[in-house]
């Protein structure tokens, strides 16, 4: 294996270091998640990119005391890892996956927690269990699609469990998009769909959440984005203006 380097993001760093995910410090969407991170970061949030030895980026992770978690999970005193990517499949057959949650591992033993956790899922915008599997880690409770995954080395430490996000999505009629900027491609998507929803004579309700109790009431797995119609769960990920605009045209032929 080539030698490689795990470089800590900080709101001081961060234009040199991008957050991996978006790399062009210009984009709104690359602003947004700065002055999100650097509220987080305060909170315990840490952002880690592995690169190379030539500095090319390999992969990152992002993990936060599950107490200020931006998902619908109650974890107690566990570490919980909001997302993690490696680039390439290449990479990924390297056990470059396994280095970064071996990086939170450590993070988290260092600050006397219970463990560690996840959400996973199928799917090409989310992390599935396998890597995770591999590291120790176990499905404690599952929703939906979406499984949480746990790895402890306390004993008698609590079990993580999801919330019932369903619970959530009748408080919304009509068109509702709800959505947070931990993801930076929130704000794009959030852009198109709205101009979208006025090219159709959509009323779109656009509420950006502000707080993690915000995101742990969410009414979804994933949480920080929403798309809701009439008290029914769309989507619950980023989509573009063409996926949006075929949602409209068949709900629009169902009525």
């Amino acid at each position: 294996m080539n030698a490689t380097k795990i470089i800590e993001v900080t709101p001081q760093n961060v234009h040199e270091h991008s957050f991996f995910c978006i790399r062009n410090i210009k984009s709104p969407g690359f602003e947004s998640k700065r002055r999100w991170f650097e509220k987080r970061f305060k909170e315990g949030l840490q952002l880690k990119i592995l690169k190379s030895e030539d500095d090319k980026m390999l992969g990152f992770i992002e993990f936060t005391p599950a107490e200020k978690a931006w998902r619908p999970v109650d974890a107690g005193n566990y570490m919980f890892i909001h997302c993690i990517a490696v680039s390439s499949k290449k990479d990924r057959e390297q056990g470059f996956g396994s280095m970064l949650i071996n990086e939170a591992e450590r993070e988290a033993k260092k600050r006397h927690m219970d463990g560690l956790c996840v959400m996973t899922s199928k799917g090409a915008w989310m992390a599935n269990k396998t890597v995770f599997e591999k590291n120790g880690f176990k499905e404690v409770d599952r929703r939906g699609r979406f499984e949480l995954l746990s790895k402890s080395w306390t004993i008698n430490a609590s079990i993580p469990k999801l919330y019932d996000w369903t619970l959530q999505q009748k408080k919304y009629s009509g068109w509702n998009l709800v959505y947070a900027d931990q993801c930076p491609w929130h704000e794009k998507s959030a852009f198109d769909l709205l101009n979208t929803a006025m090219d159709f004579g959509i009323d779109l309700k656009v509420t950006k959440m502000t707080s993690v109790e915000d995101a742990k009431q969410a009414p979804s797995g994933f949480g920080v984005f929403n798309l809701l119609y009439n008290g029914k769960l769309i989507e619950d990920h980023y989509i573009s203006a063409t996926r949006f605009k075929n949602i409209l045209r068949n709900i629009s032929k169902s009525v």
